[in-house]
C-alpha cells in the first residue's frame, strides 16, 4: 500500500513539475520587424543594392530608388 502511495505521489510530483515548464514553440512567437524594403530575403542592413538597379549602395546617389542612379 505504501509502494503506491508513494508511486502515485511520485507521478504527480513529476506531472506538477513538467506542467510548470511552459515551452513557447516559435511560430506562436510574434515576428520581429526587420526593414527590407525590396522584399528579396535580404534585410536592407546587409543588402548591397537595395535597389536592384545594378549599381552598389556606396556609388549610389539614391540607394532606395531604383529609376534614378
Amino acid at each position: 500500500m505504501f509502494k503506491r502511495l508513494s508511486l502515485v505521489a511520485l507521478g504527480a510530483a513529476v506531472l506538477t513539475g513538467l506542467s510548470a515548464c511552459v515551452v513557447v514553440p516559435p511560430y506562436a512567437r510574434a515576428p520581429r520587424y526587420v526593414h527590407d524594403g525590396n522584399r528579396d530575403g535580404i534585410h536592407d542592413r546587409h543588402d548591397r543594392d537595395r535597389d536592384r538597379d545594378g549599381v552598389p549602395n556606396r556609388y549610389d546617389r539614391y540607394p532606395s530608388n531604383p529609376y534614378r542612379r
